[in-house]
């Protein structure tokens, strides 16, 4: 999903019109594919770094499979959160990507 998106923003990153001015519809999927990148992976590590800090419980633990679904459910969170607050921090951090590129 990462790769998807940071080929996104390398496709898209600055194609300029004849006059130079950036398509505004480009612009916006640019500002998207940023704040999924972004939040992904801004999530996606802390997500990994919470878990990290919990051990397994003695009982009631799936193994291998938890293991694994686990990250599965975490992709998915850090989905959703970067869906709902990414553009918070994403939002300013574009803006300063964008001044650097014109």
């Amino acid at each position: 999903m990462l790769t998807d998106i940071s080929s996104t923003i390398a496709t898209h990153a600055y194609q300029p019109t004849p006059s130079g001015v950036l398509k505004k519809s480009s612009m916006s999927e640019t500002k998207e594919a940023f704040t999924d990148f972004v939040g992904q992976t801004m999530f996606g590590q802390a997500l990994a770094s919470m878990r990290k800090t919990v051990e397994k419980p003695a009982y009631f633990h799936g193994g291998r499979a938890e293991e694994v679904f686990q990250g599965q459910l975490d992709q998915l969170l850090a989905e959703e959160l970067t869906e709902a607050s990414a553009d918070s921090f994403a939002g300013p951090m574009f803006d300063l990507f964008m001044m650097h590129r014109s």
